[in-house]
């Protein structure tokens, strides 16, 4: 398993970690596999999205924030919005390999999504070669 360190800058943030997940993928030499991402954090999560146009990246937080504002909760340290949207976006992920490369679409790229911070974050990855 592999460690991937992310330090975010602002409170709610998409960092693309494809270049770094690929790089775990190089470093492990397999040909055809899945990689596990997984996040160990409750306030932030990992998906898919585009990775040409930045406009996206402003939208889904925008969205994002529409859906959950942080206004109306009760718990103690003010960030249950972000324990929300982290539940919404999921904190694990299954990209296949091929070739040695992340099978993803064209315009898609690997990202952390932050929703508390700024902090430290940490993404666990794990390759698993297939056996076929």
């Amino acid at each position: 398993m592999k460690t991937i360190s992310i330090k975010t800058n602002k409170r709610c943030d998409m960092v693309d970690i494809t270049r770094e997940v690929n790089e775990c993928v190089k470093e492990s030499g397999i040909i055809s596999g899945i990689v596990h991402i997984f996040i160990p954090h409750t306030t932030a999560g990992v998906s898919i999205n585009e990775n040409v146009d930045p406009d996206v990246k402003r939208d889904v937080l925008y969205a994002m924030e529409r859906a959950v504002p942080n206004s109306g909760f009760r718990h103690i340290e003010g960030n249950s919005d972000a324990h929300t949207k982290a539940q919404m976006t999921g904190f694990s992920l299954n990209v296949f390999v091929e070739d040695a490369k992340l099978m993803l679409g064209t315009w898609q790229s690997v990202y952390f999504y932050e929703y508390d911070g700024p902090r430290a974050r940490k993404v666990f990855v794990k390759i698993v070669k297939s056996e076929d």
